[in-house]
């Protein structure tokens, strides 16, 4: 007899739920000014005009949901957009932003993310010549570049600058401008705002944390929403808010964070009762155990007073033997 753990259907509905996505209104927003900048791309191309484009930008903090929301954009646009065909052609290159994020090293890691293997040190000029010059032959419609912050990092004036003219630079192109996705945390804005030609060139997108006050009712909807594609029934002890606002605050009121939550509870439901399984706050306790390995005093869906807890510290801090 099949356990739970290791049986097919129960395996098939963790991999759907955590594969699911649902959209916010900073994705929908996303997507459209995403939609539209491709739109007019084609058009120009189609037209064989070239023009100086626009980027967007997604900021939030960690956990607010960025890298899942980009994930969810590239699986939507993937028969839109060709992805390293046998030709070379690559429409939508990533990478992360290296640290130290000099010149240098951003310039290298977009030629490795365009598939160019650098086998000399060449300077920062010379290795951003090459950038424009394979995204031109990969026909590069947009280059994203996720914890973009960190180009802000330990860097001079003249540094930020400097990398503030090359990112419009990109834009700016005569023979291949390539539109920007900049992801990262909150400190990116000081990039965009060193420069006014930069800031009018992107559509900022900021992901907002979620609302101790307004939020319960978005909350307990979205732990529905997942139970009912699961086919799990609820506890009565997840449908109050005070279970949401528990929940909020063990997430940091981040969406992202949220929502993890929500499939992890789930899954360890499921692999526990199979298809008989009923999500209950002692799910989301076990799973907030298994993240941080604090005790139930420090866990928000077990303790009394859990507005007082940090959902960013793992471990008890209590006194240790010398």
């Amino acid at each position: 007899m099949k356990t739970n753990k290791s049986n097919p259907e129960v395996r098939q509905i963790i991999q759907d739920i955590r594969g699911a996505y649902v959209p916010t209104m900073a994705y929908d927003r996303l997507d459209e000014y995403f939609d539209q900048l491709l739109e007019q791309r084609r058009a120009d191309l189609a037209e064989g005009i070239v023009s100086d484009l626009r980027g967007i930008v997604l900021v939030g903090r960690s956990g607010a949901g960025k890298t899942t929301a980009i994930q969810e954009l590239r699986r939507r646009y993937r028969k839109r957009l060709v992805y390293d065909d046998p030709d070379g052609v690559n429409e939508m290159i990533s990478l992360k932003v290296p640290s130290p994020a000099t010149m240098k090293f951003v310039a290298t890691a977009a030629l490795h993310a365009a598939g160019y293997p650098l086998v000399r040190d060449r300077s920062a000029a010379v290795i951003w010549g090459l950038v424009k010059q394979q995204f031109k032959l990969r026909k590069t419609l947009f280059m994203h570049m996720d914890e973009a912050q960190d180009l802000a990092q330990h860097q001079t004036d003249k540094e930020r600058q400097a990398i503030v003219n090359t990112l419009k630079s990109l834009m700016e192109n005569s023979h291949w401008p390539v539109g920007l996705l900049l992801t990262g945390m909150p400190g990116l804005k000081s990039i965009i705002n060193q420069d006014a030609q930069l800031a009018r060139r992107m559509y900022p997108i900021e992901i907002e944390r979620l609302s101790p006050y307004a939020g319960q009712d978005q909350v307990l909807g979205l732990v529905a929403r997942y139970c009912d594609r699961a086919k799990v029934q609820r506890d009565d002890d997840v449908r109050e808010a005070e279970f949401a606002s528990r929940l909020m605050h063990a997430a940091d009121y981040e969406f992202g964070l949220l929502a993890q939550f929500i499939v992890e509870a789930l899954t360890r439901a499921l692999r526990a009762n199979g298809l008989e399984a009923c999500l209950s706050r002692r799910h989301f306790a076990e799973v907030y155990h298994m993240r941080t390995a604090v005790g139930p005093g420090l866990n928000p869906f077990l303790a009394e007073d859990f507005h007082r807890i940090d959902p960013r510290q793992c471990f008890d801090e209590g006194d240790e033997d010398a």
